[in-house]
């Protein structure tokens, strides 16, 4: 019984360790976060602290009933980078 319990505890915090892992735009270069989301098309980037956002290359990456808004975040060399966009809701509904 101890050796189920102590492999779910290990399974379950590597899950973990995994999902918390996501580049921050604080502590990179500019043209490092563009970089990453011209090449993945649509990435998860830490903006600071706690905070992150699903960064997008183009429409193509966004639902069907979404369209883009341009995204500026802090970077290690500059204080507003573009670097890509945000998809954002063009319902009325969710405004």
């Amino acid at each position: 019984m101890k050796v189920i319990a102590l492999t779910l505890v290990l399974v379950l915090n590597a899950g973990i360790a995994t999902a918390q892992s996501r580049p921050s735009t604080v502590s990179r270069p500019c043209a490092a976060s563009q970089r990453d989301v011209q090449t993945q098309g649509a990435i998860v980037l830490g903006t600071g602290g706690f905070t992150y956002d699903r960064f997008v290359r183009d429409r193509s990456f966004c639902q069907f009933d979404e369209g883009l808004d341009p995204a500026w975040v802090p970077s290690r060399d500059r204080d507003a980078c573009f670097v890509g966009y945000r998809c954002k809701s063009q319902s009325r509904w969710f405004d």
